[in-house]
């Protein structure tokens, strides 16, 4: 998908700059992830949240339990919409 994130690289804080498989690049800033009553409590610890990598399009951390969908990054670090037909995504 024109979406799919190819490289990542930390920033600061909460923030990573993302490059994607259109040629868009974008920082994103996940500092509203962090909630001790959501699946994401375990970026409150910072190191953590710097372990991320790339796999399947997308960041990943862990052994890939947790992932945040590569259209919900593109739309934060680029500020475009992803439009979905019956087809595929575009954007």
């Amino acid at each position: 998908m024109y979406f799919n994130v190819i490289s990542a690289e930390y920033e600061n804080g909460y923030t990573i700059r993302l490059a994607f498989e259109d040629g868009s690049e974008g920082s994103v800033d996940l500092s509203d992830y962090p909630d001790p009553d959501t699946v994401f409590k375990s970026f409150a610890d910072l190191d953590y949240f710097k372990k991320f990598r790339v796999e399947h399009g997308t960041i990943v951390w862990g052994n890939g339990e947790l992932d945040i969908a590569p259209e919900t990054l593109y739309r934060k670090a680029t500020g475009k919409e992803v439009i979905y037909s019956s087809q595929r995504a575009t954007v």
